[in-house]
């Protein structure tokens, strides 16, 4: 086709049809050589009626929203080309580019997509649409627009159709017919489904939702039901398997998964496999609650059973449960492997909150790289640069767990356990753990089972565990707890009887990971928060042991009076019974229920430590001890290093402050108390009119029209800023 370099030689195309589209137009090249646009030119006062026609395309039914507009005023300008505007609009599918379809990004005039509550108006969901046009308004020819096709096929980077009947994989038939469906409403629907609730429960909350925005309308339940149908069959016939190859299976879910993956790193001769996984909700669930915060680390998940070991990254949410918001599978533990996909991903959450930082890490292994995480993060741009904490959970566990399994005499499961106790206690108190491990294995050579097992899993290794858990702060029982309660949680997950047979496969574990997983943690979250689904806001409330001691009341404990050696804590479902916890107020308490004898904290044991917390002849816990040797380590500073001291009792007294503020906060009834006893803090305001202004101005004496200007002029700024 022949290309057309002056306006004023494309013809003025009037078609007869009340409303028409791209397709009854003759389309011309204009432009250069080098660049040039597929143009028509039709009356200004029909543009209305070309955008019905062009949203009423059979094969893509869609709307258009206007994605960016600019105007001019007549005799703004003094000399222009026979192309300059009057008015500019730039019309973009409904349908695109964000979420779904491969290759979609983020649309021109926004940065990140949160805050999705006031975008551009989306008839469903985004599914990488590429189909834009642009209207112009001739400055030199007010009655005329220029229309620039960019793309006038519906389909996305990857050159598929991405919606519409001829699009398989599409959720609902036309756009101008499909009430609108939310992010929120459909992650809620899809979650529902993936948990296995039944399809007429599904579709009744499902309506129940849909509702809100599009009335009571019988046209609205009838298609709302064929979309749940329709989203049920997709789900159900979806798979893991995108190709016989797992490799050449994971590398095509990372090529239509781009969004939710932070780092992914395939397996050559020099590098090992890594993939980072991390969708938009839970970045931001790791924006909101790892910010000043806690983030936990439960490494080497399924080493022995998958075919690459699985790494979660935690937060604690509001409730104090852990939250995964990053999944890492790989093999490799060395630290340039490490500090790869941890600088990944602290650029993401970065790039949506600059400020963002942590308080503290938590990790499970004492084997766990540790440098990336404390590293400078000014200097080298790969750490968190913050506190390490130790979590004594997986340890604990595997001990418990072994001593059950290998020794058949209570008693003596009670006395083993108690002396690896009093071997970790011992790291405080002075004592020779190396004698204190050879008494064990002599006292107890008779537990042959459980000896072998220690000393060829164990003794290698044990002083790297005792090393690890004296040189750093312990977690507490309550974020121990946390972590071990998704530790169990993903466990069964995945380790289900019927999908053992893809345990080896990379793929399966990705699609379990973001489908059944995430959307459990997902419905949770909304449960607890919309106070709506109350079974799984109850069930999720009492997911960790925690959460369950708390609903003991004291008076079902009773301590021994003869040296506290053991705690009866009567049973809050069956009066008739009761559990019994020995070593109390220890970490190592040993109690007879069935969820402790699977190697797990149980609530019996959470619960007595409170009690003993406050009794007298009770040792303290290990987060406690550790905490009081740090402590003590600060005051240790020799006396002529003046700086050193100075900042060693600075950092005490900070700590301390910390700690006074949340006692406070805990035990007051009236929280307007504790905030109004808070010193003053002045917030900065961000804005682009603030830069370079002093921070403190004179005062101005109060005038209702100043405020009345001022807020109009603001009103204005935002009504242009839209139009940029």
């Amino acid at each position: 086709m022949e290309i057309v370099e002056s306006i004023l030689d494309i013809p003025v195309q009037d078609p007869p049809e009340e409303e028409f589209s791209s397709a009854d137009l003759i389309w011309t090249k204009f432009g250069t050589a080098e660049h040039h646009d597929d143009v028509a030119l039709i009356p200004y006062a029909r543009v209305d009626e070309f955008i019905i026609g062009e949203c009423s395309n059979v094969e893509c039914p869609t709307r258009f929203h206007i994605e960016r507009g600019r105007k001019r005023s007549m005799g703004s300008l003094k000399e222009y080309k026979s192309d300059e505007y009057l008015e500019y609009r730039l019309y973009w599918c409904s349908f695109g580019p964000e979420n779904y379809g491969e290759g979609g990004g983020v649309l021109p005039s926004r940065r990140y997509r949160l805050n999705t509550r006031n975008r551009a108006a989306r008839p469903q969901s985004m599914r990488g649409c590429t189909c834009h046009f642009v209207v112009k308004r001739l400055y030199a020819r007010p009655a005329l627009a220029l229309i620039i096709f960019n793309e006038r096929r519906h389909i996305n980077k990857s050159g598929f159709v991405c919606h519409g009947p001829l699009d398989k994989d599409a959720i609902g038939p036309g756009a101008k017919k499909i009430p609108y469906i939310s992010n929120e409403i459909q992650q809620q629907t899809m979650s529902m489904i993936y948990l296995g609730i039944p399809e007429e429960n599904v579709l009744e909350k499902h309506i129940e939702y849909v509702q809100r925005y599009g009335g009571s309308d019988a046209t609205v339940s009838t298609l709302a039901s064929q979309y749940v149908r329709k989203l049920g069959m997709i789900i159900k016939r979806s798979t893991h398997e995108l190709d016989l190859d797992d490799q050449a299976s994971i590398r095509m879910w990372v090529e239509r998964n781009k969004k939710s993956i932070f780092f992914y790193q395939d397996t050559s001769e020099t590098d090992p496999f890594i993939l980072g996984i991390q969708t938009e909700w839970q970045l931001q669930q790791m924006v909101r609650f790892g910010h000043r915060s806690l983030i936990a680390a439960d490494s080497t998940f399924g080493i022995k059973r998958l075919k690459y070991p699985l790494c979660t990254l935690l937060v604690f949410d509001s409730r104090q449960h852990a939250l995964p918001v990053a999944w890492v599978i790989t093999r490799s533990v060395a630290k340039p492997d490490v500090a790869k996909w941890m600088k990944a991903l602290l650029d993401r959450a970065r790039s949506v909150d600059p400020g963002w930082k942590i308080n503290g890490f938590v990790i499970d292994d004492a084997a766990m790289e540790i440098d990336p995480i404390r590293q400078d993060i000014f200097a080298l741009k790969d750490a968190f640069c913050c506190p390490i904490l130790f979590s004594i959970w997986r340890v604990r566990g595997s001990w418990l767990r072994n001593v059950v399994k290998k020794c058949s005499n209570i008693e003596v499961q009670r006395e083993i356990f108690k002396r690896l106790g009093e071997i970790v206690y011992s790291l405080w108190g002075g004592l020779d753990t190396s004698v204190a491990l050879e008494e064990l294995i002599l006292d107890f050579v008779d537990q042959s089972a459980f000896m072998e097992y220690f000393k060829s899993t164990w003794v290698p290794k044990i002083e790297m565990w005792l090393s690890t858990i004296k040189t750093f702060p312990l977690a507490s029982q309550e974020a121990s707890g946390a972590i071990e309660a998704y530790h169990v949680k993903l466990k069964t997950k995945l380790f289900d009887d019927s999908h053992l047979g893809a345990l080896q496969r990379v793929d399966w574990l990705v699609h379990k990971l973001t489908t059944e997983l995430h959307s459990a943690y997902w419905l949770d979250r909304y449960a607890d928060e919309s106070d709506s689904f109350q079974h799984v806001k109850e069930e999720y409330i009492a997911s960790t042991s925690w959460h369950r001691a708390l609903q003991i009341p004291d008076s079902a404990v009773t301590l021994d009076d003869k040296g506290h050696l053991f705690a009866k804590v009567a049973s809050q479902k069956d009066s008739s019974r009761t559990h019994l916890v020995w070593n109390p107020g220890s970490d190592f308490a040993f109690c007879d229920c069935a969820w402790s004898m699977q190697g797990n904290f149980c609530k019996h044991v959470i619960k007595v430590n409170m009690i003993c917390e406050n009794a007298k002849g009770c040792r303290p816990s290990m987060s406690f001890w550790s905490f009081r040797e740090i402590l003590i380590d600060l005051c240790k500073k020799p006396m002529d290093d003046s700086i050193g001291l100075d900042e060693s009792v600075a950092w005490t007294h900070q700590m301390l402050d910390q700690i006074k503020q949340l006692v406070e906060l805990n035990s007051s009834n009236d929280i307007g108390i504790v905030v109004n006893n808070m010193p003053l803090k002045w917030i900065s305001k961000k804005g682009r009119t603030f830069v370079g202004i002093p921070a403190s101005l004179p005062a101005l004496p109060f005038d209702s029209k100043t405020i009345t200007k001022n807020v109009q002029k603001s009103r204005k700024r935002k009504r242009l800023s839209r139009l940029r």
